[in-house]
C-alpha cells in the first residue's frame, strides 16, 4: 500500500519562517494527486517531506502504516522527477536509467531487462547509446522518467518535470506521464504551478495558498464548485470574471446590480437562506469567459466595448471594458469584432457564481 498521510505536518525554517503551518492531507494508494498553487505556497516543500529531502518539524507523515518522518529518503520506496532532468552528463542513457540498480547490485541481466522494458514504454529504444547532451529537452525528460520507472517505487514524486519544455512538448507529454500512470498502476504526486496540467492530468488537485490547503476536489469539481475566490480565480483559462454587484430582492426573485445593469438570478441559484443575510449589500459575482452568448438568447445582457480581441483559432478571447470593469470573454471565433467596438453580450446566469466580499468565501454556484 503506498497511501500518503499528512497529520498536522507543520514545516518551519530555521529562524523561525513557518512555511506550513498544518497540513492535513490524504492520499490514496494508485491515486494520481497534482499540488498546485502559486511560487512559494509550499507545493514543493510538501512533495520534499514525502521524499525525505525536507525535514517535518511537527507532526506526523505516514507513507502506507510506516511513519517515515525519520526514515532516510532511501528507505522511503519512493522516485523523484526533478525540473532540472539531473543527468550524468557523461553516461549513456542506458547508464543513467540502469545507475540506481547497479548501486543495488542488482544482477546485470535483470537491470538490462528493466532499462530495456522501460526505454520501451518511454520510445528510448534508439537512444540508449546516446549521452544527454544529444537529446531534446523532451527525451531527456523522458530518460529521467525511465530512471525512476525502474526502480518500481511505491510513489513517484514530480517536481515541475516539464516546466523546461515547449508548449508542444509539454502538450505530449502531459499524455505520456498519465499513460505512465495508468500503465504503473502506483501512486503519483506531482507538483505545478500550471492550472492546465492541473485540470488534465489529476484524479483530484490539491489548491495552495501561503502553505495551506484550500481545496482538494475532482478537476471539474474544483471548475464548477470553487470554494473561495482564490481557487476560483487559479483554476480556469482565462481566469473568472470578478465584478463587485449589490445583491437585491423583490419578491422571491434576486438580481444582481452594477453601474446601470440589474442581471436576474435563475430560480434555484443559490438557496434563500444562504442569499438573504447578503440583500442590499456588495457581493462578488463570478463569471467565466466561456459563460457569455452573442446570440441574444439570455435574459441579462450588458454592452462593453472592446480593448483588444486575440484570435485563438477555434477561439476569440475580447478584453472588454464594462462599467469601468474589465472582462474577458471567449466566444467562437466566428463571431467577428475589432478593438474599439462596442458590443452587446448575454450572460449565461445560470452560470454565475456569488462570493463573500470581505471573507472571500463561496455563497452560491
Amino acid at each position: 500500500m503506498a497511501n500518503i498521510s499528512f497529520r498536522h505536518v507543520k514545516k518551519t525554517y530555521p529562524g523561525g519562517v513557518t512555511v506550513i503551518p498544518d497540513l492535513n492531507l490524504e492520499i490514496a494508494d494508485k491515486e494520481f494527486v497534482i499540488l498546485v498553487g502559486p511560487s512559494g505556497c509550499g507545493k514543493s516543500t510538501t512533495l520534499r517531506m514525502i521524499a525525505g529531502l525536507e525535514e517535518v518539524s511537527e507532526g506526523e507523515l505516514y507513507i502506507g502504516d510506516r511513519v517515515v518522518n525519520d526514515v532516510a529518503p532511501k528507505d522511503r520506496d519512493i522516485a523523484m522527477v526533478f525540473q532540472s532532468y539531473a543527468l550524468y552528463p557523461h553516461m549513456t542513457v542506458y547508464k543513467n536509467i540502469a545507475f540506481g540498480l547497479e548501486l543495488r547490485k542488482m544482477p546485470k541481466d535483470e537491470i538490462d531487462k528493466k532499462v530495456h522494458e522501460a526505454a520501451k514504454v518511454l520510445d528510448l529504444e534508439h537512444l540508449l547509446n546516446r549521452k544527454p547532451k544529444a537529446l531534446s529537452g523532451g527525451q531527456r525528460q523522458r530518460v529521467a522518467l525511465g530512471r525512476a520507472m525502474v526502480r518500481d517505487p511505491a510513489v513517484f514524486l514530480l517536481d515541475e518535470p516539464l516546466s523546461n519544455l515547449d508548449a508542444k512538448l509539454r502538450t505530449a507529454m502531459r499524455a505520456e506521464i498519465t499513460r505512465l500512470h495508468k500503465k504503473l498502476d502506483t501512486t503519483f504526486v506531482y507538483v505545478t504551478h500550471d492550472q492546465t496540467e492541473a485540470m488534465t492530468m489529476g484524479d483530484r488537485i490539491v489548491v495552495m495558498k501561503d502553505g495551506i490547503i484550500q481545496q482538494v476536489d475532482t478537476p471539474q469539481n474544483l471548475y464548477d464548485f470553487p470554494v473561495n475566490l482564490f481557487v476560483a480565480g487559479f483554476i480556469g483559462s482565462p481566469q473568472m470574471n470578478f465584478v463587485d454587484v449589490t445583491l437585491k430582492k423583490d419578491g422571491g426573485n434576486y438580481a444582481l446590480q452594477f453601474g446601470k445593469y440589474t442581471i436576474p438570478l435563475p430560480a434555484g441559484k443559490g438557496e434563500a437562506a444562504k442569499l438573504d443575510p447578503y440583500v442590499g449589500k456588495e457581493v462578488v459575482m463570478g463569471i467565466r469567459p466561456e459563460d457569455f452568448v452573442d446570440d441574444g438568447s439570455s435574459n441579462a445582457t450588458i454592452e462593453a466595448d472592446v480593448d483588444i480581441a486575440e484570435l485563438m483559432g477555434a477561439e476569440i478571447n475580447l478584453h472588454l471594458n464594462c462599467q469601468d470593469n474589465r472582462i474577458v470573454v471567449r466566444l467562437p471565433s466566428s463571431f467577428r469584432t475589432t478593438s474599439g467596438a462596442h458590443i452587446k453580450l448575454g450572460v449565461k446566469t445560470e452560470k454565475i457564481h456569488l462570493f463573500e466580499k470581505d471573507k472571500e468565501t463561496a455563497i452560491c454556484h
